[in-house]
């Protein structure tokens, strides 16, 4: 189990505090949570990718720059005249979400198996956010490769023809993009069918495929 006293994080709070007051950092000062979004897309992503290249010493650094973006859009929060929350607030909802979404470990529900678990998961958020469709919440900002998959689970989940096209018939050939929306459509299906993540697995080609492009560029006589 994780030891974690809070020392650290009550640092980096208060760290975060004096670079976002009067006399800190001008550049910290002016930031928005929207001019925030950026870097926080950037930064999960590059988590991801030091797991995904097993670089542990790059893990922890890219974890600490992730959490660094969750304390800055609570300290900006904070100074909301209309609804502020700070990162206590934060911590204690995600923690209430966990319980709340956790029946079979905190309460009197059985959970068989994982699936279940996500199964019942899925069923209780969307009682809480009294969602009109299983779809809705699925991040437009997602990558296709990702989004696509997000949506084809969540359809199969509710049992609905998620693996269908919205509308029928052949693509013409006359319509390329159509056409190649049908193919990534069916590989995204496939890679579903088989429980693995599309994007992961094209990240991790296209990674390949860097390596062996820097390998070439170094190779040649002239060099890069």
């Amino acid at each position: 189990m994780t030891s974690l006293r809070g020392d650290a994080l009550r640092e980096l709070v208060t760290v975060m505090d004096r670079l976002r007051s009067p006399g800190g950092c001008p550049w910290d000062a002016a930031q928005t949570h929207a001019s925030l979004v950026p870097y926080a897309l950037e930064e999960a992503y590059e988590v991801a990718e030091a797991i995904e290249s097993g670089d542990r010493a790059g893990m922890r650094e890219e974890l600490g720059d992730l959490l660094l973006q969750v304390v800055f859009h609570a300290r900006v929060a904070e100074e909301d005249l209309d609804d502020p929350f700070d990162l206590d607030d934060v911590a204690r909802g995600i923690v209430a979400k966990l319980v709340r979404r956790h029946p079979h470990v905190f309460g009197a529900d059985v959970a068989p198996d994982a699936h279940a678990v996500h199964v019942r998961w899925e069923q209780l958020k969307q009682e809480e956010k009294q969602r009109e469709s299983v779809l809705d919440g699925i991040p437009i900002a997602l990558g296709a490769l990702a989004r696509t998959q997000k949506v084809l689970a969540r359809a199969r989940r509710a049992g609905l023809d998620g693996a269908a096209p919205l509308e029928q018939g052949a693509p013409t050939p006359t319509d390329p993009a159509r056409s190649l929306g049908e193919r990534l459509l069916a590989l995204v299906v496939e890679a579903e069918a088989v429980g693995v993540d599309a994007e992961t697995a094209l990240r991790e080609t296209a990674r390949r495929v860097e390596t062996e492009a820097r390998r070439r560029e170094r190779a040649r006589p002239d060099g890069p």
